[in-house]
This record gives structure tokens, C-alpha cells and sequence, in this order.
């Protein structure tokens, strides 16, 4: 990998972990479903231009259908479930947790798409799922004030990754990166208006929160996305995966640093075991060859 596409790596997990520092920040004074609005709303209003400068308006009104679906399941649902989870668990925790989106495609296009399962990626679904067990082992209270229903919301987070992922293989495969990119924040945009609109607080929220809603639209949402397509062109989408792994680093990284958010034995335990199992199932990590 050369130097430019390292560094291209390594602000798109900085991006991607900041991404839950901000919900983190931004969260309690928005609501879950304002805040994401603005979000793709923003993202909207950054990569809408770059479709029409490289005249693929038309490629994304052909494909509306699809891309539709995989807007609502790659981008609305799963950043709304997201930002609701970071009102009660750590940026930390969350970025963590939200590393399990390879498995859960893998899982999924096991089940749906009848992807072959070799022995690595097994047991890669196996070591993974062990390690969220080992991180929701002693969070998982569902009583009032607890966060067990806040980690339901990131599983389910990730199984809509992982959904839009297999749908896009599926679907979209051959459509221009931006098309997706553009399509699936027009369509969650469109979507979320009326929730957005019908949960907008009371209160207007402080400048700074307003400056985090701004930053993960553009920063977090637009220009990581093309970050990570432009990342996919250029050395493939097996390396460009790899961000995954640097992701919760990030995460826990600016959570301890801005937040005060406490780093757990049993975060980072959990996490290397997630982090092991993902290895595994996207095949970044080899399976020991029998001879």
C-alpha cells in the first residue's frame, strides 16, 4: 500500500471513529432521529454536486428501486439505531461493537446468498460473536436506565450493514461508487424528514452541538465516504477493509481523550477477541493451512 493510500486509510478510521464521539456529544441534544437527518441531509448537500459534475444523475434515476433499499439499510435505520446507542453506552464500547459489521456480512451472504464458508471464516463468525458476548457479558441490563437494550440496537445496527452489503453485491454490482454513495444519503434524507421533523427539540441545541452535527455530515458522512471508494478504486475493497480494524482505536481513542470515557480491561479484551474473529471472516487473518 503505498504512502498516500495509508494516510487515506488512517483519516478515514479517524473520520469513521470520530463519527461516534460526536452522536456521543451530539445525541442528548438533538435525539436520535434529528441528529441523523442533519447528517445525511449535510452529507446530501456535499455529494449531490459531485454526481451531477460527473454526470451520473442519470446512472441513480435508473437504479432509484435499489438504491432506495440500500440507502434505508446502509445508511437511515443503521446511524439512527447507532446515535439511540450512544445515549447510554461509550463512543468506546459502540466502535467496538460496531466492528462486527464484516462478520455480520459474512453471516448473512452465508445465509442468503449461499457464500462458501471455509474453515477460517468460520470459525472468524465464531471468535467474533464470543467476543461481543464478552463485551455485553456485564452490560446487558435491560431494566430501566440500562444499556442492554442500547447494545440490541448496535447488533441490529450491524445486521443492516450487513444486509445492504450483501443487497449491494447482489443488486448494484457495476454501479459508479458515487451513485451509491450519493443515493444512499438522498434516499435516508428523504426518509428520516418527517421523523426528524416530528422529534426536533423543543430546545434549540448549543452552538457546539450544532458544530458536531456539521462535522458528521461533512467530515464523518461525505468525505469519508469518498475516502473509502476512492480507496476501494485504487487498492480494492479487501484492502480497504481493513479500516475496520482501526476504527474502534479511534473510537475508544477520542471517547478517553474528549469524553473521559473510561478504557475497560474487559473493552479491551473484548475488542481484541472482535477484532480477531473479524480478521478471520474477511480473511485479512489466515486460517493456519493443514499440510
Amino acid at each position: 500500500m503505498k504512502p498516500r493510500d495509508l494516510a487515506d486509510l488512517v483519516l478515514l478510521a479517524a473520520l469513521w471513529g470520530g463519527s461516534f464521539l460526536f452522536m456521543r456529544y451530539a445525541a442528548p441534544a438533538f435525539g436520535a432521529l434529528p441528529l441523523m437527518w442533519l447528517r445525511v441531509a449535510i452529507a446530501t448537500v456535499c455529494l449531490l454536486p459531485l454526481l451531477v459534475w460527473r454526470g451520473q444523475v442519470g446512472a441513480l434515476r435508473e437504479r432509484i428501486g435499489v438504491v432506495t433499499v440500500m440507502g434505508l439499510f446502509n445508511s437511515a435505520i443503521p446511524f439512527v439505531l447507532i446515535a439511540w446507542a450512544t445515549l447510554s453506552i461509550t463512543a468506546g464500547l459502540a466502535s467496538i461493537l460496531n466492528a462486527t459489521v464484516p462478520i455480520m456480512t459474512a453471516l448473512i451472504g452465508a445465509v442468503w446468498l449461499r457464500d462458501r464458508l471455509g474453515a477460517g471464516r468460520v470459525a472468524g463468525l465464531v471468535i467474533g460473536m464470543a467476543g461481543v458476548v464478552l463485551l455485553a457479558a456485564d452490560k446487558a441490563d435491560f431494566k430501566p436506565g440500562g444499556s442492554g437494550w442500547a447494545l440490541l440496537a448496535m447488533v441490529g445496527a450491524t445486521l443492516c450493514y450487513g444486509f445492504a452489503a450483501n443487497f449491494t453485491k447482489r443488486h448494484l454490482t457495476g454501479v459508479p461508487p458515487m451513485v451509491n454513495a450519493a443515493g444512499s444519503q438522498i434516499v435516508s434524507a428523504v426518509a428520516l424528514t418527517p421523523f426528524a421533523l416530528w422529534t426536533w427539540p423543543a430546545q434549540t441545541p448549543a452552538p457546539l452541538a450544532w458544530a458536531a452535527a456539521a462535522v458528521l455530515g461533512v467530515g464523518c458522512t461525505a468525505i469519508a465516504y469518498v475516502l473509502f471508494f476512492r480507496l476501494i478504486e485504487r487498492v480494492g475493497a479487501s484492502r480497504a477493509v481493513t479500516v475496520t480494524f482501526l476504527v474502534p482505536v479511534f473510537g475508544t481513542l477520542w471517547g478517553a481523550l474528549f469524553l473521559g470515557e473510561a478504557v475497560t480491561g474487559s473493552m479491551l479484551l473484548g475488542g481484541a477477541v472482535v477484532l480477531v474473529g473479524t480478521g478471520l471472516s474477511t480473511g485479512v487473518i489466515r486460517w493456519p493451512a493443514h499440510h
